[in-house]
């Protein structure tokens, strides 16, 4: 999943005024924040797919899943390390990590159609040990769990726009990141809605920031800015009252 594009640091959905505070809705409701949408478009594009073999768009382009797997190789993370791909959509990140190597997959996504597109990719690629689960991120099942790499390409953009408690869900998928990502695991964030301030305030509880990854720069009316922010975090070791911060 992922929202619009931003340009010239004016993102989509973004309330007029200064920036958010602790508590408020930084972004207008969209019904790109809805799993009617996401359900409608996957719906779609996998009648797409049955139709001509498209997969369908790769969110923020083949550049950030190249920028992901560089970030993986020059950290050496084993090739069987466990990954979670958070809200998978067609899964096609997925199968160019595993034609990097990387054997021990994860898929979810809210979306039963985009789970079912996925599947047929999946197929398609013969990339059958790839893992792929129809998940609410937002209410994670016990066996979701003991990830030391969690990936997010425009999923927490998405959540951001919810019509429902925006806030409160951002909150909760901080807790599942929290309950899903093992202690000293990695989170990599692709935004176009947050700047890396902004994400560094909302994994404020849990997690460090390690590395801000180059993203293409582009100048407008005599700005040069970033139309999307890739971050990546690791997980805090865990103590006792660290989940309790986040209620």
């Amino acid at each position: 999943m992922a929202a619009a594009m931003a340009v010239a640091g004016e993102r989509p959905g973004r309330s007029a005024g200064p920036g958010p505070g602790r508590g408020e809705e930084p972004f207008s409701p969209s019904v790109l924040g809805t799993r009617e949408h996401w359900d409608a478009a996957y719906e779609r594009e996998l009648q797409t797919f049955q139709d001509i073999g498209d997969a369908g768009e790769i969110w923020f382009g083949e550049e950030s899943m190249v920028r992901i797997i560089k970030w993986l190789e020059k950290q050496r993370v084993p090739h069987d390390s466990p990954v979670l791909d958070i809200g998978t959509g067609n899964g096609v990140l997925l199968i160019e990590l595993a034609k990097s190597g990387y054997t021990n997959l994860t898929g979810i996504d809210y979306s039963p159609s985009a789970i079912q597109l996925s599947e047929k990719v999946r197929e398609k690629e013969g990339m059958s040990d790839i893992k792929l689960k129809v998940e609410d991120f937002l209410a994670p099942s016990d066996e979701l769990s003991g990830f030391e790499i969690c990936i997010d390409k425009g999923t927490f953009d998405a959540i951001s726009l919810n019509p429902d408690n925006a806030v409160g869900k951002r909150k909760q998928y901080v807790r599942s990141l929290c309950s899903v990502l093992k202690p000293e695991g990695f989170f990599l964030i692709t935004s176009c809605n947050w700047t890396k301030e902004e994400l560094l305030n909302e994994f404020r509880e849990g997690f460090e920031i390690l590395e801000e990854l180059p993203t293409p720069k582009f100048c407008f009316g005599g700005r040069i800015g970033n139309s999307v922010t890739a971050l990546v975090f690791q997980r805090k070791k865990v103590r006792p009252s660290i989940l309790d911060k986040l209620d």
